[in-house]
């Protein structure tokens, strides 16, 4: 049961004053006395637990099954069972933001986590570098006597440290983790995954068609860490934070869970949401006389049109078995990965270390409506700013969750898994964006079991909470620098009292130029669209909700209180000073996303990469979007050559060089859109060559594509041409990157296998340029270069 535990200061990182040596030294040793006292690192506190946070991604509480969700979860069903089911435990509506609270227990903008780390500015809220005020709870555990492992998505690295070059002080071994194993990046593919070990990349250990999911294989790297620490220090307690890939697009999951939910959607999410709000009720996740709130609250003068959400109603026939499948997929992948959690928990119970195993399961944010209102199978699109094709779609219906697409549920499902409350993910003003799942499971602190937790919390309130049931305090000094103080507060006193008071007073939210503030037991909300990129923050008008007797916030009483508004609006305005919140960015993700950044590299018009390297990220890669740009390749080919020469991006979007059937091609797969843009040339005479691609940027498209001619080079000869088009947006979130050599991970082109490493001659390097010398020019001296070699 939750009795009180003395706690222990963790000291300026984790190591008190030094101690003085009171051994006796004389000149031979065997008269002298040893004293290792002042050598020996601090223990865990005596019966400290292991803590085991699991956060998925995307999600909101009317999707699982302990809420009254149509998505089965054996392993969190079996916890909520035998632990606690909060009801009113919040996040701060995106990513990264809510993973740095989950580091350090400081609001995200003290953090320096405004956004995703894809959107950090030069602002002091928002410069996605942990500060060194900032102590996580990795190293305050870790300088404790914990062993710290932290499996899957981190998020939390800005991208120009992504690389192999990169560096290394946001990486989680210098955050206070002794192993890392996941990705770096804020999404990835589940079948082909942007993997690092450590302080290093790595390729994935099997491929789709050899059983490999990421899901499993983060399961497996959890269970062999937590074996290897039980097997050599099993009085030793650990810290593992298990992040999974699932539930964010893309949407991959194993055929048999997904056709397990097949036709269980096919009422569409109007009905799921009546269907479910009535077994939150039935279930006292919410009160009896909760209300269900509009399926498009916001009126078009504020809102964003690609999170409008298009009624049930009015789709075809078509679209509602593409919109039914995409449900099934998502569901499926939940479960899957539910399912190899499940094997960690096993393991835990085989070891007899379940019983005193803090875990918390929850996850970061709402669910997502980065799909728009038409779903996608390829949601880079979103971030590219470019339409989904109904047609496209429905052509890959039978590939949804399989390595051929990259797919994302449209809108109107992301406010169904939000029920009761309005909108989703990146929303911060409504619960539809912040008020997630949290299960807490602990056989030996917590005396209740089966039962509901109603008291308002914070994704803040996990560290004061961990650190609260070891019995240590965050540091007030931490490796000489005073800490800023922690902003959340512990949620232990709720482990056995169902009716006590909620201890948390106020929380400010502000996320992509959305904004509102809860304080005892009220909430204001800004009305406003994330990343709608309209501004005019001062003309925002404000609603009123007393969330206390109104759990879905879906009566304004801005009128009846207008007092209380005023108050509150005052009070966020405080929060806001005190956390560094503002500027307010409610940019599009395209204007984000692309913001330049400081790089350790200058700029530069000329980039020159090398064979048989670490792939180079998308961030710190050359960028030839939106723009002309030339690819020129020295390659010494032979009769045999055969392979790829250059490669940037994945079948979802890049481009690529290679050599097949004696042919130089050149394709570049715009969005996964079929067919790919293809230019071949005629039969290759072996020798010395200069190879390349020349692309001019004539105009640009109806969606900001760039429109032009490309040109395909042997020498000094046009060998292949025509018109193209070309991103503007990344080509792909999910991490692979430019290669030399060989295709990392999942292949642009599906014109080659998956690797497709180049043989049979030699490529001395590749340069590309993006200034405005001529492509001729540049062959010269390439060609003198590739002499002198």
């Amino acid at each position: 049961m939750a009795t009180s535990r003395p706690k222990r200061a963790a000291g300026d990182g984790g190591i008190t004053v030094a101690e003085p040596f009171r051994g006796v030294i004389r000149l031979d040793v065997r008269d002298s006395v040893a004293d290792w006292t002042p050598y020996t690192l601090p223990k865990a506190p005596d019966g400290a637990p292991n803590i085991l946070i699991i956060l998925y991604d995307d999600t909101g509480q009317a999707s699982w099954s302990p809420y009254g969700g149509r998505i089965n979860m054996p392993t969190l069903d079996r916890l909520a069972d035998n632990g606690l089911t909060y009801t009113q435990w919040h996040t701060t509506a995106l990513c990264s933001p809510t993973r740095s609270t989950f580091l350090t227990g400081r609001n995200h903008h003290v953090n320096r986590f405004a956004s995703i780390t894809e959107g950090s500015n030069g602002f002091p809220g928002a410069a996605a570098r942990l500060p060194a005020e900032c102590a996580t709870i990795g190293q305050v555990l870790q300088d404790n006597g914990f062993a710290t492992y932290w499996i899957g998505k981190n998020h939390n690295v800005p991208t120009e440290d992504i690389s192999a070059a990169g560096n290394r002080s946001e990486w989680p071994l210098s955050k206070g983790f002794d192993r890392f194993y996941g990705f770096l990046g804020g999404e990835t593919n589940q079948w082909y995954p942007d993997l690092v070990v450590d302080n290093h990349f790595i390729e994935p250990p099997a491929t789709p068609e050899e059983g490999y999911h990421l899901s499993k294989d983060l399961a497996d790297q959890a269970i062999m860490m937590l074996r290897d620490q039980h097997s050599v220090a099993p009085s030793k307690p650990w810290f593992m934070w298990f992040c999974p890939g699932a539930n964010h697009a893309p949407h991959h999951a194993p055929q048999e869970y997904i056709d397990k939910y097949k036709g269980m959607f096919d009422d569409g999410y109007e009905a799921y949401r009546e269907w479910v709000l009535a077994r939150m009720i039935e279930r006292g996740v919410v009160p009896e006389d909760t209300d269900l709130t509009p399926l498009n609250p916001m009126s078009d003068d504020v809102s964003n049109p690609a999170d409008y959400v298009r009624p049930w109603a009015e789709l075809g026939d078509d679209e509602r078995k593409l919109f039914a499948r995409m449900a099934e997929v998502f569901a499926g992948f939940s479960e899957y990965t539910d399912v190899q959690i499940g094997r960690v928990v096993e393991f835990l119970e085989r070891t007899g270390q379940l019983d005193n195993t803090l875990i918390f399961y929850c996850a970061d944010n709402g669910a997502s409506g980065e799909g728009t209102a038409s779903g996608s199978v390829n949601e880079n699109k979103f971030f590219n700013g470019y339409p989904d094709d109904l047609q496209e779609n429905l052509s890959y219906i039978d590939a949804l969750g399989g390595p051929d697409a990259y797919n994302h549920y449209p809108t109107g499902w992301a406010a169904a898994f939000s029920t009761p409350y309005q909108m989703f993910k990146r929303y911060s003003q409504f619960a539809g964006g912040t008020c997630d799942p949290m299960i807490i499971h602990w056989p030996k602190g917590i005396k209740a079991k089966g039962e509901m937790r109603h008291q308002y919390h914070h994704s803040t309130d996990i560290v004061p909470t961990i650190l609260d049931a070891v019995g240590l305090e965050m540091p007030t000094v931490y490796r000489g620098v005073d800490q800023y103080p922690l902003s959340g507060v512990s949620m232990r006193y709720s482990f056995d009292d169902a009716h006590a008071p909620t201890t948390k007073k106020r929380q400010y939210y502000a996320m992509l130029g959305t904004r509102g503030i809860w304080q005892d037991g009220w909430k204001a909300s800004a009305i406003h669209a994330p990343i709608s990129g309209k501004g005019h923050f001062d003309k925002d008008r404000w609603e009123l909700y007393h969330v206390d007797e109104d759990r879905a916030e879906a009566h304004d009483l801005a009128d009846q209180h207008p007092e209380k508004l005023q108050e509150l609006i005052a009070t966020w305005f405080e929060e806001a000073d005190a956390n560094f919140v503002l500027p307010l960015d409610d940019r599009t993700a395209l204007e984000m996303i692309t913001v330049e950044r400081p790089r350790s590299e200058p700029a530069r018009s000329r980039y020159v990469y090398y064979p048989d390297t670490t792939p180079v990220p998308e961030a710190v890669a050359v960028n030839i979007r939106g723009r002309s740009y030339k690819i020129l390749a020295d390659v010494e080919v032979t009769m045999e050559s055969q392979g790829v020469i250059f490669a940037h991006g994945a079948r979802f979007g890049g481009h690529t060089l290679f050599i097949k059937d004696r042919r130089l091609h050149y394709v570049y797969n715009f969005l996964g859109i079929k067919p790919e843009q293809t230019f071949v040339s005629d039969v290759l005479a072996p020798g010395q060559l200069t190879l390349g691609v020349e692309f001019t940027k004539e105009r640009q498209g109806s969606h900001g594509e760039s429109l032009g001619t490309t040109k395909l080079y042997v020498g000094e000869q046009v060998v292949a041409q025509g018109p193209m088009r070309a991103q503007v947006g990344t080509f792909t979130l999910c991490g692979d990157g430019l290669c030399v050599g060989f295709d990392s991970a999942d292949p642009v082109s599906r014109d080659y296998p998956v690797g497709f490493a180049f043989t049979g001659g030699k490529i001395l390097g590749v340069g590309i340029d993006i200034g405005d010398d001529q492509y001729l020019d540049l062959e010269k001296e390439a060609a003198a270069a590739f002499a002198r070699d």
